[in-house]
């Protein structure tokens, strides 16, 4: 029988032949010393020649490398051949036949195998027991009797073994398949993990570092243009590139100090916060902004989205709206918090958008039970609709 999967299953069966083994080295050594006392002439020896080959094949099923299906019925063979020359001889036969019995399961590859080498040693001890007794009393009254006994308790205890063993085997698998799906899953939940935080990263350096950099970008580029033309309006926008440059620098900071959980937004009410945005926003795009803001109380996740959603619609409009007017209101609903950001400008078709800030904030939205809607078309201005669920809205 070949020795069942997984490890647990694997060293019960180690341990079990390590028994064996020592029970059967121990009745050979026994077998040899009563076979050399008791037996006289040439008997004698033939019984020590047919043990040793026993011995021999059982060594070199153990000790040396050979084919896993040769060995264990070469070994079987030969158990059965001197089976049936001890019997011959009338030489300890019995007690080498039921110490060896478990061997026709242990090594027999499968049931069928196992029952015909089991059977070929029944016929061949009753043969050399016939051949020598003949058709005596004692033949059949201790010799076939004991003989049938023997084997057909073996065979019970042989079946019950090898149904325990093989439901060893499928419990063994199962666990092995149980480790190997949660070293899987593990790894998939560290792969994900590792994915989730790249992104939140990458979000989080989008809605900070790159609006800065973007904003100080386009404030050059005026100030560059107006430097003949307008000098005090561009050492405006020069001063508020230096400070959105000092504000990037402390955001950058804060950033690694944080471990990347991104800048907070500065205390104080969700009004007063984005209205600090809105005034600077104004006075370096020089647009008209009109803002409806409701002081309302939320939680500092709720804060941070509205911030950055805020964020994130503007700089959109200073990049590529070309408008002239923004509208923000922000007010409390049944359903929620609500933030609306629209303007007058070029528009876009919204399902042809391919940038990352407007997914960023739908999965910021969406990490809070939130959701954003965009509405806009060429020619005709966008509007950006920020949802956020609170405690106590219907």
């Amino acid at each position: 029988m070949t020795s069942p999967a997984g490890p647990a299953a694997d060293a019960f069966w180690a341990s079990t032949l390590r028994r064996w083994n020592t029970v059967c080295w121990m009745l050979f050594a026994a077998m040899a010393v009563g076979i050399t006392a008791l037996s006289e002439g040439g008997a004698r020896y033939a019984a020590l020649a047919l043990l040793g080959s026993v011995a021999l094949a059982f060594a070199v099923l153990h000790r040396f490398p050979a084919n896993p299906v040769v060995r264990p019925h070469g070994y079987l063979a030969v158990l059965v051949l001197a089976l049936g020359g001890l019997a011959y001889l009338r030489t300890s036969y019995a007690a080498l036949f039921m110490v060896t019995l478990p061997h026709y399961w242990m090594f027999g590859r499968t049931p069928r195998i196992s029952l015909g080498f089991l059977g070929l040693a029944t016929a061949g001890t009753l043969l050399g027991s016939w051949v020598r007794q003949g058709w005596s009393g004692e033949f059949f009254g201790e010799t076939v009797v004991g003989t049938l006994i023997v084997v057909a308790v073996g065979v019970l205890i042989g079946l019950w073994a090898r149904a325990v063993v093989e439901q060893s085997t499928e419990r063994a698998r199962l666990i092995d398949e149980l480790r190997r799906t949660q070293a899987e899953l593990s790894q998939a939940h560290q792969r994900q993990g590792a994915a989730d935080e790249r992104e939140r990263m990458a979000r989080e350096i989008h809605d900070t570092l790159a609006q800065g950099f973007a904003s100080i970008v386009v404030l050059a580029e005026a100030a560059q243009a107006g430097l003949a033309a307008d000098p005090a309006r561009s050492a405006r926008r020069l001063r508020s590139i230096e400070s959105t440059a000092r504000e990037n620098l402390a955001e950058a900071r804060e950033l690694v100090a944080s471990g990347g959980q991104g800048p907070r937004p500065e205390s104080g009410s969700v009004a007063g916060t984005l209205r600090r945005v809105l005034d600077r926003f104004a006075d370096d795009t020089g647009l008209t902004v009109h803002a409806e803001l409701a002081d309302l109380d939320c939680d500092q996740q709720t804060r941070i989205a509205l911030l950055r959603c805020t964020q994130e619609s503007l700089a959109n409009v200073r990049r590529h709206a070309r408008a002239s007017t923004v509208g923000v209101v922000l007010a409390r609903r049944p359903y929620g918090v609500e933030l609306e950001v629209t303007d007058d400008g070029a528009g876009f078709v919204v399902e042809a958008s391919t940038g990352f800030g407007l997914d960023g904030m739908r999965k910021r939205l969406a990490e809070l039970g939130g959701r954003l809607t965009v509405t806009s078309s060429v020619g005709d201005g966008t509007r950006i609709l920020a949802v956020v669920p609170v405690e106590g809205a219907v």
